[in-house]
């Protein structure tokens, strides 16, 4: 069954974090920051739901860096069970999908607990300022994508770099649990 992200508290500060990317890297918040803001993506390669959404999240992507926010994914689900989401599975989903965004490995969980991430993908957008703007979906993609759905993250996202206002309609991310560590 899947789950469902909570009701956001906009306006919260983005909590800080130093985390290794497969491109060998390691990203801190500050350094992974757009001159409008930062889009948090908490994904993984197994979920269907990450699947299906993941042409659309290229796109917006790409998009979203051309008016000065940046992306990031991030992987916080537990390896030793999901064998699918291991640090070198994620370096082979980079090249595969060719990501314009550093994929970063959460291995302890402590940024998906600090933020509250609860499924995948799910997306926390924040300004320039990383004040909390937008917590939700991509779009209406579930397990297929839908080519024609409204680009609920980017249309949030431009229209809060536009005027600095947080959209006035959030519809919550839907996809995988994150998967806990016991």
């Amino acid at each position: 069954m899947p789950t469902e992200s909570p009701t956001a508290e906009l306006g919260a500060t983005a909590g800080e974090f130093a985390l290794p990317a497969t491109d060998g890297r390691t990203y801190t918040l500050g350094s992974l920051k757009g001159a409008n803001g930062l889009v948090v993506v908490f994904m993984c390669n197994h979920c269907p739901y990450v699947k299906a959404a993941m042409p659309n999240l290229i796109r917006d992507a790409r998009a979203l860096k051309e008016i000065g926010i940046n992306v990031a994914g991030i992987n916080s689900n537990d390896a030793t069970v999901y064998t699918d989401d291991a640090f070198d599975r994620m370096v082979a989903l980079t090249k595969e999908w060719n990501l314009p965004f550093p994929y970063l490995h959460d291995e302890t969980q402590e940024i998906a607990r600090a933020y509250g991430a609860v499924c995948t993908p799910e997306c926390f957008g924040f300004d320039a300022g990383l004040r909390l703007r937008y917590r939700g979906r991509i779009d209406a993609s579930r397990k297929e994508a839908l080519p024609d759905a409204r680009r609920d993250l980017y249309e949030a996202m431009r229209a809060m770099a536009q005027n600095g206002d947080a959209p006035g309609v959030q519809y919550p991310a839907l996809g995988c649990s994150i998967k806990w560590k016991p």
